[in-house]
């Protein structure tokens, strides 16, 4: 049915279906605008009451203020923790480590282990893919305190090992990736190892490269989940292995009436944007990927 033959209660129905998706924009842009806002207003303006929608004067001194002495002025983002080398942007740096290493290290793992478990048959293997997806209701809150125990006993508190390799095992990503990989000929395979190929060898050049839409999508998930985790990094760090989550939860203070939420907001701005230009130079292949593992299996 054409535009041109919709009747009048037809084409109101088709436009009021939009006002969800529109109202729901609307509630995710305006923190974000929030954001913004905040980390360029001064400290004079962010103590207004009531707080104004816009910026009277733009300026850029929550994140380096010359005049961070005078009245009504304080230390910018980049002028703070001067007692750690590199300052705010050493914990930066860990958060990157951290969220990229982990995403790239647990995506080869979990499709190692989905090819395993989507073009291998071997005893036991239904029982223990079913432990493995047992294992995702197991809250994490469980496991903190024997993970932690372990990490002590290793020596790696306070290092980016105790940060990475807890994180490495994601079963969700396994099944998901497991899901995307049993639509894949069973020939392709076949094939390469009637050519000499060995099992390391075709999941290298012939399963990844195939996964890749679905990788994507699960690695955007992954990265999230590591970018923004708090409780680990709090637990297992101190001093300069910090990591952004922990930091930014120390910065805020209720009773500073200004002089420390445009510093924060500041802060929130610059850690969210790595998020969204992932999110943006991906989003095709996220999109792709969890369409087609939706239609798999």
């Amino acid at each position: 049915m054409t535009a041109n033959t919709m009747t009048p209660q037809q084409k109101i129905l088709k436009h009021a279906a939009y006002i969800p998706v529109i109202i729901l924009a609307i509630v995710m842009i305006i923190p974000f605008y929030w954001m913004v806002l905040g980390a360029f207003k001064t400290v004079s303006e962010l103590k207004q009451v009531p707080p104004t929608l816009t910026i009277q004067n733009p300026v850029l001194d929550n994140f380096y203020d010359p005049e961070a002495d005078l009245p009504d002025h304080t230390d910018g983002l980049f002028q703070r923790y001067a007692d750690i080398d590199g300052g705010f942007m050493r914990f930066y740096a860990n958060s990157v480590i951290v969220a990229v290493v982990n995403t790239v290290m647990a995506l080869l793992v979990a499709s190692l282990a989905a090819y395993v478990f989507a073009k291998h048959r071997f005893p036991g293997r239904n029982a223990l893919f079913l432990l493995v997806l047992g294992s995702m209701m197991i809250p994490w809150q469980v496991t903190i305190l024997p993970n932690f125990l372990i990490v002590d006993e290793l020596g790696w508190l306070n290092t980016f090992a105790a940060l990475i390799v807890p994180a490495l095992p994601h079963a969700f990503a396994l099944f998901f990736l497991r899901q995307y990989m049993l639509s894949i000929p069973d020939d392709l395979i076949d094939a390469a190892r009637v050519d000499g190929a060995h099992e390391f060898l075709i999941w290298w050049r012939i399963i990844l490269p195939l996964v890749i839409p679905a990788m994507v999508a699960m690695g955007l998930f992954v990265y999230l989940g590591n970018w923004n985790n708090l409780v680990w990094p709090l637990m297992v760090t101190s001093g300069e292995m910090r990591t952004l989550p922990v930091i930014m939860a120390t910065m805020v203070d209720p009773y500073s009436a200004g002089f420390e939420q445009g510093v924060s907001m500041a802060a929130s701005l610059i850690v969210s944007l790595p998020t969204i230009i992932i999110f943006l130079l991906f989003q095709k292949q996220f999109v792709r990927g969890i369409a087609l593992t939706g239609l798999k299996g």
